[in-house]
């Protein structure tokens, strides 16, 4: 069953990122072999620094996305492992997006970042962590990955 990914459940789920308190890297778990056809996802880590009382923390999610055609877009959502949302290509049209830089004819970096609270990372679920991509080339081939990027929120 699809469940839709809404703007606050993307917020939502990223600021539970934070709640760590330090900085975590994860790397991508889908397979990044080239295709003859299709948008290609490489090099994917993920990043956050835990709130303080003097700054806001953040999440950043950082991947370099390849198509013959160029890269339209990729759209990013980070759920817990716990919350049984596993979310689909369908709901991650409508997830945010991240910003896409070219870095060759085929090739874009592209770079999700968010700023989370203190406040906001309060309450937050412990354990594993993915991140869910959905890219999109030039030319409307799609790249779909459910679990792109993994890491842990110790508690």
């Amino acid at each position: 069953m699809s469940m839709p990914v809404s703007k606050r459940a993307v917020l939502s789920s990223l600021a539970c990122v934070v709640a760590t308190g330090g900085i975590i890297a994860g790397g991508l778990a889908a397979s990044t072999a080239s295709a003859a056809n299709g948008a290609t996802l490489a090099h994917g880590s993920t990043r956050y620094v835990a709130p303080t009382d003097s700054r806001a923390g953040s999440f950043t999610y950082a991947v370099d996305v390849n198509d013959d055609s160029g890269v339209r877009s990729l759209k990013v959502v980070a759920w817990p492992a716990s919350s049984a949302l596993v979310p689909t290509k369908a709901d991650l049209r409508h997830a945010e997006s991240a910003t896409c830089e070219r870095t060759s004819h085929d090739t874009s970096h592209c770079t999700y970042a968010l700023k989370v609270t203190k406040k906001q990372a309060a309450d937050l679920a412990k354990g594993t962590w993915y991140v869910s991509a959905l890219a999109t080339a030039e030319d409307g081939d799609t790249k779909f990955v459910s679990m792109a990027a993994r890491f842990v929120v110790a508690g």
